[in-house]
């Protein structure tokens, strides 16, 4: 089986690739890279051109983005099950898509103070804030899970940016997100994951 190594920082996007190599369960090296020097230097350029995290290798694939990522590994290994059945992949990639376009664009948007004005909405792919979540709503409103009955790689991205935005307020705390990431984030492979990633947090002084 080709190996797998892992770019991350703790501090990072990474947290949502590691919470997936987890619930594929395949064993990986992780390579921890710090903001301004690793993650710039020409080795890690070679992998990632812009010298983000998180990025996997697998045997020759690179992999950059954490959607591209999510997916990728879903379907690198099937027996994980973490790719919906059929009939569902519709909602899947509907909403992997969504959260790695519209929701990352407006959440980011609104935290550097950009707001689209009202009468050139129709030129952001994400129309509006408010619009955006609204959508994002329709996504886990009522549901255990995105895409179908069962747990699967679009709920860890999707549950990730919910997760994330909740914890720093940059998403509201409307109740269908709440009741939805409550459900997802007592996964142990989340919880592992986490675990992980706060021992390589900077310590405090």
């Amino acid at each position: 089986m080709a190996a797998l190594t892992f770019y991350t920082n703790p501090m990072s996007r990474g947290q949502i690739a590691r919470w997936m190599l987890e619930e594929v369960g395949q064993p990986y090296e992780q390579v921890i890279l710090d903001y301004g020097t690793t993650m710039k230097a020409p080795e890690y350029l070679a992998i990632n051109p812009m010298g983000k995290v998180p990025a996997i290798k697998h045997g020759d694939v690179v992999v950059t983005e954490g959607a591209a990522i999510c997916a990728y590994l879903a379907d690198a290994f099937p027996d994980a099950g973490l790719l919906p059945d059929p009939a569902h992949r519709g909602d899947y990639f509907r909403w992997m898509f969504f959260a790695s376009g519209p929701v990352e664009q407006a959440v980011t948007n609104r935290a550097m103070g950009f707001v689209v004005p009202a009468d050139r909405a129709r030129m952001a792919g994400y129309g509006s804030f408010e619009a955006t979540m609204d959508g994002l709503e329709a996504a886990v409103k009522g549901k255990k899970y995105v895409a179908g009955d069962r747990f699967s790689a679009v709920d860890v991205y999707l549950g990730s940016q919910i997760g994330w935005g909740l914890a720093f307020g940059s998403i509201e705390k409307r109740p269908a997100f709440e009741e939805y990431w409550a459900g997802i984030s007592q996964r142990p492979a989340y919880l592992r994951g986490k675990e992980i990633d706060n021992a390589l947090m900077p310590k405090q002084d």
